[in-house]
């Protein structure tokens, strides 16, 4: 007898899957228990449709994946630890802190599992991996600082800013000098 399962059966196949089994094995347990239903012209008919609309919506779901992986690749994360002189910190950064930041930033919900790491135990930069989307893996930039250097870091950061700023201005506008030796040098050329 032919059926569909409607669960997965050791030895006898996985979920969806059209089998061929013996008629007492589907009549007396497969059918009864609920764990596959006989294959007609009508529920195969059914169970087509349904195939599709179940790949339609897994494709839908990879998709928003992706798009929430590129979302967050490359977030930087900053956490404020209490640690010892030696930069070990007293206690971890959780894949739950982690999970909880990461939402509070770019407004993304992931799972914690998802974060590939164990909790991190030392001040620096760290590179974390999250498993979501197949098309890339989007990697979070995490920088844990001592107790009472967020501030301090902050400011430094905001500084660098600025100087890379008035270094990009300088280079896009050129000094006067510059423009006269472009213009000599056109009306020699000429």
């Amino acid at each position: 007898m032919k059926v569909i399962l409607l669960q997965d059966i050791y030895k006898t196949g996985v979920t969806g899957e059209i089998v061929e089994v013996a008629d007492g094995y589907a009549r007396n347990y497969l059918i009864p228990t609920g764990r596959a239903i006989q294959a007609t012209k009508k529920t195969i008919k059914a169970h087509e449709r349904l195939t599709k609309q179940v790949e339609a919506r897994r494709a839908a779901y990879e998709k928003k994946q992706n798009e929430v992986a590129r979302i967050i690749d490359g977030t930087e994360l900053l956490f404020e630890k209490r640690a010892a002189s030696t930069g070990k910190l007293f206690g971890s950064v959780t894949t739950q802190e982690i999970a909880e930041e990461l939402l509070r930033v770019t407004g993304v919900d992931i799972n914690r599992r998802r974060i590939s790491s164990q909790g991190l135990r030392e001040v620096g930069k760290h590179e974390v991996t999250v498993r979501i989307g197949t098309e890339i893996q989007p990697v979070l930039h995490i920088i844990v600082l001592r107790e009472g250097q967020m501030q301090e870091f902050l400011a430094k950061r905001q500084a660098e800013a600025a100087a890379q700023a008035a270094a990009a201005a300088t280079e896009a506008v050129p000094t006067e000098a510059a423009q006269q030796a472009v213009q000599a040098a056109q009306q020699t050329g000429s």
